[in-house]
């Protein structure tokens, strides 16, 4: 039953992992859109919203620290945005972006399995 639970929390970890990285990326690119893309200003207020429930999600990650969670969240951030790149911008990732997601997992795999001391 431990490792039930245990599981399950390391599941609702990833899922509000994966809301925050869309909430950062989808915010951030919204204040591109207006700044690199010269979209109307109007592209502001929904990438606030965005970048708000990102912050929100974050916190909702299980783990003692703030600074883990977040360092953890790396590896998923540039996932997602490899991700985006690919599915919203149009461009195929290369092997070295492949390569460095790879990397950043095993790092975020590490940082969030491993027995911290509390």
């Amino acid at each position: 039953m431990n490792y039930l639970l245990w599981l399950l929390t390391k599941m609702r970890s990833l899922l509000f992992f994966g809301i925050a990285a869309l909430g950062e990326i989808s915010g951030c690119y919204a204040f591109w859109a207006w700044l690199r893309l010269g979209k109307s200003m109007l592209w502001v207020l929904p990438g606030l919203i965005a970048l708000a429930i990102f912050a929100i999600a974050l916190t909702q990650i299980e783990t003692s620290n703030a600074g883990r969670a977040f360092a953890a969240y790396g590896g998923i951030y540039i996932l997602s945005a490899i991700i985006w790149l690919w599915t919203v911008e149009g461009v195929k990732p290369d092997r070295w972006d492949l390569l460095g997601v790879a990397v950043c997992l095993i790092g975020t795999v590490i940082i969030m399995l491993a027995p911290h001391r509390i």
